[in-house]
């Protein structure tokens, strides 16, 4: 890890009592322009209409990570996003069973659900490319089969893609963001036997939001979870542009 541009204000913001980022390594404030993207984001989630109760509670509670790029896609964001999601990785056993990384990116500003979602797989084929790590054994690592997960440093997750052009309320953000929530956060839901009001609940607020459910919600396992990072509605022969790498060449964290 490069501690020099940690100290710089790069690595993710750890929220403090107040709600406002500070470094990871230092406790010093984040840079101006990551605090008012961070402020927008707070002030969205924490809404009483937005429709993601997991988000909320992960937000409400300070139980996140949060960090502004430069550029989406570009080598230079693709290798801070690494290192910044391994850490994150690491740093999930302190959080709650509900947390969250929020990458943000200063740009490109998308102009169309596509536009984001060529974007976003670009983003996540790269920072998958980069990863050392075997893939999640707990999901599959093909994109059009059911139990698909995007997999990071080990570990599975549910991406949600958030971008100025999008048609749903609750992803129509000013600044395209990738949220990464992690998969066993909603195993731990469904093993407590609550995933099914978290779900209804988030629902509920979705229709009330949007006088409509989002046509892409399945549950896992009735089809590929792939469909759902977007935002974007696909037909059924819609297949993913990702590519996982082969299994032999992964290595073994240490």
């Amino acid at each position: 890890m490069d501690i020099t541009r940690c100290i710089e204000g790069l690595c993710y913001g750890v929220p403090d009592a107040k709600g406002q980022l500070v470094n990871q390594l230092t406790g010093e404030p984040i840079e101006e322009v990551a605090q008012f993207v961070h402020s927008q984001f707070r002030h969205m989630v924490l809404s009483p209409q937005f429709s993601c109760v997991g988000a909320k509670s992960a937000v409400k509670s300070n139980m996140y990570r949060f960090t502004l790029y430069k550029e989406m896609g570009t080598p230079e964001t693709t290798a801070d996003l690494a290192r910044d999601l391994a850490l994150f990785v690491k740093d999930q056993e302190s959080l709650g069973s509900i947390n969250t990384f929020i990458a943000c990116f200063d740009k490109p500003y998308p102009t169309s659900e596509q536009h984001f979602e060529d974007m976003m797989w670009h983003q996540l084929q790269h920072l998958h490319d980069e990863d050392l790590i075997p893939w999640d054994q707990c999901v599959s690592q093909d994109p059009n089969d059911p139990h698909f997960s995007y997999s990071f440093f080990g570990r599975a997750f549910f991406v949600v893609g958030m971008h100025p052009a999008a048609s749903r309320y609750a992803r129509r953000f000013a600044y395209p963001c990738l949220v990464f929530n992690a998969h066993h956060m909603f195993q731990h839901l469904r093993d407590a036997g609550k995933f099914d009001s978290f779900q209804k609940a988030i629902r509920r607020k979705e229709f009330s939001l949007q006088k409509g459910l989002n046509p892409n919600l399945t549950d896992f396992g009735d089809a590929s979870d792939a469909r759902q990072y977007s935002g974007v509605h696909h037909p059924g022969d819609w297949q993913p542009p990702f590519q996982a790498k082969d299994k032999d060449k992964e290595e073994t964290p240490e």
